[in-house]
């Protein structure tokens, strides 16, 4: 049994650096002045507002008028999808997405279609890929926005941004991408990937919970969703949390410094789970694709068990898994993305992810293969399923 706590989840969230707890600390105590203040206590938060501000455009390649701080990725999302939907709906009122979309995606699309727009969710091949041709295909004279995920949080995979993005510029299209599983683990250069709008979260690069930002390309025809004061160029109402934002800016200051490195030793784990598992256990299959995939996810269906069960098991040596996307896990029925690409309810609901983090080791990845085949082999005794291949 492990001699410690193990988390292998952390497209659900991070535990936030040392660094970043620090530098969030003076803006709770000392320099607690609102950001809209003309005088020196709100001047003060003013210059961490701004230099998070341009710490966070610097990365993505934008400039810092493009940034707009929000209280999470699911809330950039929904600004990003229902404030130019709103905006440019004397346009038109068609929107394109994909069937494997975060439920930050689906349902704002839901509520649209609720309120006089069309959506098109396109569907994903077998290794839940998008055809860049479908996306094409699908666009109309009413189309005024397309929103595609960068990377799946269950399957890790890839989407091909660059081309949608080319698509949607060729058309001119709004182009939304939806990076919150993208930034910190793969490149993310806003003009390289031909986006008008990008998403990102805090919690899932080693910062705090309850923040996230926007890039907004300059000359997008966009709509606040939250009324009120003038903050954040007029797109985001209230006060801004400066202590998250400065906690923000450390995160992704320390990221793109440690990014290579930290990515490098995350798939080095990655890959050597997979073989050790297919060397150990049999009947398991890979979800998603085999290459395009962010470096630190790993799906896998574990035929003829349940995975809550295998969650609860390992919970209990210690570990922490999921069974797919964190916002969804309380739920009963198979994972959308995996119905999407085409794999049954019974195994959907087999799936166990693995998303490994800067501080998994190989002792984690060992100590976990000591538990898990011993786990699956007694699952599997007692399942119907398996007694009756």
């Amino acid at each position: 049994m492990p001699q410690k706590r193990i988390y292998m989840d952390h497209n659900a969230t991070t535990p936030a650096r040392p660094e970043v707890v620090e530098a969030m600390l003076p803006y709770f105590t000392k320099i607690f002045g609102n950001a809209s203040g003309l005088y020196s206590f709100g001047i003060e938060s003013k210059k961490a507002l701004e230099s998070s501000r341009e710490t966070v455009a610097d990365f993505l390649g934008a400039k810092p008028k493009e940034i707009i701080f929000t209280g999470s990725g699911t809330e950039s999302d929904n600004l990003a999808i229902k404030g130019t939907a709103f905006a440019n709906k004397s346009k038109g009122n068609h929107i394109i997405t994909s069937s494997i979309e975060h439920a930050a995606v689906l349902n704002t699309c839901g509520y649209l279609e609720k309120n006089g727009f069309k959506v098109t969710y396109l569907p994903v091949d077998e290794y839940g890929i998008i055809n860049p041709s479908d996306v094409k295909k699908a666009i109309t004279k009413s189309t005024v926005l397309i929103s595609i995920m960068y990377a799946n949080n269950e399957t890790g995979v890839i989407q091909p941004i660059r081309e949608i993005g080319k698509i949607a510029a060729e058309k001119e299209v709004l182009f939304h991408t939806d990076a919150v599983q993208s930034v910190g683990k793969i490149p993310v250069h806003v003009n390289e990937l031909n986006v008008d709008l990008l998403s990102m979260s805090g919690h899932k690069i080693y910062g705090p919970k309850g923040i996230g930002a926007l890039y907004i390309k300059s000359g997008t025809r966009i709509e606040p969703i939250i009324h009120g004061g003038h903050h954040e160029r007029n797109l985001r109402a209230g006060t801004e949390n400066v202590a998250l934002i400065a906690g923000l800016g450390k995160a992704v200051e320390i990221m793109k410094k440690q990014m290579e490195k930290e990515v490098k030793h995350i798939r080095g784990l990655r890959d050597n789970l997979w073989k050790k598992i297919k060397d150990k256990i049999e009947d398991v299959r890979l979800n998603g694709h085999p290459e395009f995939r962010v470096p630190n996810t790993l799906n896998v269906i574990f035929k003829y068990i349940e995975s809550e069960a295998v969650i609860v098991d390992l919970d209990l040596k210690g570990i922490a898994v999921s069974g797919g996307s964190a916002c969804s896990s309380k739920l009963s029925e198979p994972s959308h993305v995996l119905t999407a690409m085409g794999i049954d309810a019974a195994s959907a609901q087999s799936t166990i992810r693995f998303s490994l983090g800067k501080d998994n080791t190989e002792k984690d990845i060992d100590d976990l293969m000591d538990v898990l085949p011993e786990i699956i082999k007694r699952l599997r005794k007692i399942s119907p399923l398996y007694n009756k291949k």
